[in-house]
């Protein structure tokens, strides 16, 4: 009996080690759209009349507070999976400092965590940005890339801003967040201004390729676009599958979710994968370090509606205009890297 149970004790400290090193190699990078991440404070050079307290949307400090706290709930809870949370993309946020108002909450302070922030020129003044944790990621350079078309220099929108860095001291990885041009107006008159964002980032990739062949990149985003549109298959030129991935070649993990009937975001009863974390063939299959592993869509019941005509959709801030009190209309997504 005394000997089944030595037994059985050394089988357990075997297997808890075992875990403890499957968790000490991997990490998580993501990607969330918190949904109009506004302050409360006018600002002349952005389009925030809507996101003040006399606005139509009467956005007071309390709600602010409030939204910080929920969004909060999320990355912190992202924070807490096996391997961690190492870079986490954001979209929609106002500017540099209701990231550092988010930050320095009370769910996320302890994680000691900073922001990697880029001011774009879009209308609506909404900005792409990192938040990211500097004991696990060493930000190396940054670099905007903004997005133009010259036969209609009046349309403004969001740049493309890479960060390049160390992940643990080891691997260098090159990481593209994204928000793309969206559907209004509708989906023809919109398309070329897409069509222009994939062509950009894949500009950005190749040129990254071309100095460093077998380059880690990550391009993430809200790319209001599924994995199967045009933009992304025939711009970015993305491939669905990792068999026979040429040394250039980018993957989307996304594209098999998508497939399945998976999404990250609602729209007219049905659901779409527009927030996408592709990957190159460099960190698919790796020469040393980290390397791909899975793709995953962040989904917790809290972060749903709970009845009415959006049931079990995402729990959003607001619909039709009206205050929802929820988190985002998106649900995060991250991929998992394992050594």
């Amino acid at each position: 009996m005394k000997r089944t149970s030595l037994i059985v004790l050394f089988t357990l400290l075997i297997w808890g080690l075992t875990q403890a090193q499957s968790i000490q190699n991997r990490v998580n990078i993501g990607f969330y759209n918190v949904e109009n991440l506004f302050d409360t404070i006018n600002d002349p050079e952005k389009n925030d009349e809507q996101f003040l307290p006399n606005g139509d949307y009467q956005w007071t400090s309390e709600r602010y507070l409030l939204k910080l706290q929920m969004l909060s709930q999320v990355i912190s809870d992202m924070a807490q999976m096996p391997g961690g949370l190492a870079v986490l993309g954001v979209s929609e946020v106002e500017n540099e400092q209701v990231l550092r108002d988010l930050i320095a909450t009370e769910r996320l302070a302890p994680y000691k965590l900073e922001v990697c922030h880029h001011e774009s020129p879009d209308r609506r003044g909404v900005d792409v940005s990192f938040i990211y944790n500097p004991s696990r990621f060493k930000v190396l350079s940054t670099k905007a890339f903004p997005l133009k078309f010259p036969e209609n220099p009046d349309f403004i929108t969001r740049d493309q801003w890479l960060m390049t860095g160390i992940l643990d001291g080891t691997d260098t990885l090159h990481i593209i967040v994204n928000h793309w041009p969206s559907k209004s107006g509708g989906e023809k008159r919109s398309l070329p201004y897409r069509l222009g964002a994939g062509k950009l980032a894949r500009y950005i990739a190749d040129s990254i390729m071309y100095a460093s062949p077998n380059a880690k990149i990550i391009i993430m985003g809200d790319l209001n676009d599924n994995p199967n549109a045009k933009s992304l298959m025939e711009c970015l030129r993305t491939r669905t599958n990792t068999k026979d991935l040429a040394p250039d070649d980018l993957y989307n993990p996304m594209w098999q979710m998508y497939r399945n009937g998976v999404g990250s975001y609602a729209y007219r009863d049905s659901w779409e994968l527009i927030d996408n974390i592709i990957v190159s063939a460099g960190l698919v299959n790796p020469t040393h370090g980290y390397k791909f592993f899975m793709a995953h869509i962040f989904r917790k019941d809290y972060m749903l509606t709970k009845s009415g005509s959006y049931m079990n959709y995402p729990w959003r801030m607001y619909a039709g205009g009206i205050y929802q009190g929820g988190y985002s209309d998106h649900l995060p997504v991250y991929i998992t890297l394992t050594k």
